[in-house]
């Protein structure tokens, strides 16, 4: 059974991704730090070649693979960002990659993953599907397996993330970092416990996939039967055994967020500071703006650790985000269905400054009566106010409507 990495490991492994990898930002952030009470700091891995760390740990194991034994190329099993690890890491080794993905894997994963020259075969509904296939074709093709989480060369690549945030600012108390299989986190662990062991190493999970925190109540690695989240990238069934042990040893905390807490992080990441990152990677960012654990006054790190997002799923963030802000808004109105009704409608939307982004019409449903037609208006508003004045306006014209949350 391997062995988990150790500090030395890290420190060799970050030699060798010297001009492979980029020394991602660590940056300050005044707006978080004032919604969250903590001097918060962004480890920005979403900026990193390929979109995520994930390629720290791959190209860290691919290089110390003998030549002969990758005659048959290798093969990984991957939600996404491991996908392009592996890809990005082969194609400049000139490695042949074949790579397993879920079906439902976003098609901006699946295109930038065959952009690296790697052969894409998506097979199952989750990442342990696609795990199981991949494992399948090594059997038959003798081909290397490289594991997304659970191996130590990866765990050690991941860790170098630790080595470089601690470079940048010596005076860190707290690093949260996104769970998923566990090997981010574990490396980041073991590196910096070695250099201070009193910074604290705080996991996250989605609250649709607690695979560790669920193998840490039970006492060992167990299958999750039921996963649901928006964060694909943290989305594992089952942690690996190494990271599990990593964990047990190294991490002092695991937080959980759910779906709208990574949404509306997501939103605010992309508002307040421009920074696109996917729900997975901003999960360590919605524990601390959320108050999962207690971090006021003291010096925090959020590991954002990737930007690979499904472009349909952004629009729904955006869309869910402004309306939570109060900046977009939505209404349903009844109204006889002749002409010149609607147009009294926008012609207050207009004159009050609201900016229509959506209309539609609805006729044929039992609940709108026969000579009427139900209009539900999407409009972005300028400030949060504007909507008190829109509906005032609405009633004094005798309008029956409904504002939609």
């Amino acid at each position: 059974m391997d062995k988990l990495p150790e500090y030395s490991d890290i420190i060799k492994a970050q030699k060798r991704l010297k001009n492979i990898v980029k020394v991602t930002p660590l940056e300050h952030t005044k707006s978080f730090s004032a919604m969250s009470g903590a001097n918060v700091y962004m480890k920005l891995e979403n900026l990193q070649s390929t979109g995520s760390f994930k390629v720290r740990g791959a190209y860290n194991k691919l290089s110390q693979i003998n030549k002969n034994e990758l005659k048959n190329g290798v093969v990984c099993a991957s939600a996404g960002n491991h996908a392009q690890g592996v890809a990005f890491a082969a194609s400049m080794l000139g490695v042949h990659a074949t790579v397993f993905m879920p079906i439902f894997t976003p098609p901006l994963k699946v295109i930038a993953t065959r952009s690296y020259g790697a052969e894409v075969v998506q097979e199952g509904e989750s990442f342990d599907d696609a795990m199981a296939a991949a494992q399948k074709f090594q059997e038959k093709s003798g081909a290397v397996f490289v594991h997304a989480y659970d191996d130590p060369d990866i765990i050690a690549g991941q860790g170098t993330i630790g080595l470089e945030l601690f470079q940048a600012n010596d005076s860190i108390q707290d690093v949260i970092v996104p769970i998923g299989g566990g090997g981010m986190i574990s490396g980041i662990a073991i590196a910096l416990k070695e250099i201070n062991p009193e910074i604290r190493i705080i996991g996250v999970e989605a609250a649709g996939a607690q695979s560790m925190k669920n193998a840490l109540k039970k006492g060992k690695p167990v299958k999750l039967t039921n996963m649901q989240t928006i964060a694909d990238g943290i989305a594992v069934k089952t942690p690996g055994n190494l990271t599990y042990d990593a964990i047990t040893k190294h991490v002092d905390d695991i937080l959980v967020v759910d779906d709208s807490e990574i949404s509306h992080a997501a939103y605010l990441l992309l508002q307040r500071a421009k920074i696109l990152a996917e729900p997975a990677g901003v999960a360590s960012m919605a524990a601390i703006l959320n108050k999962k654990t207690d971090l006021a006054k003291r010096n925090v790190v959020a590991v954002i650790s990737g930007g690979n997002i499904n472009t349909g799923l952004l629009e729904q963030i955006l869309e869910k985000g402004m309306m939570d802000e109060g900046l977009r808004a939505r209404i349903a109105v009844l109204i006889p269905d002749v002409a010149g009704e609607l147009r009294a409608i926008i012609s207050i939307l207009e004159r009050l400054r609201a900016s229509i982004n959506e209309i539609s019409h609805e006729r044929s449903i039992t609940t709108v009566p026969v000579g009427y037609v139900l209009v539900t208006i999407t409009f972005n508003l300028q400030e949060t106010s504007q909507l008190d004045t829109i509906c005032k306006a609405l009633k004094n014209k005798m309008k029956k409507f409904e504002v939609l949350k």
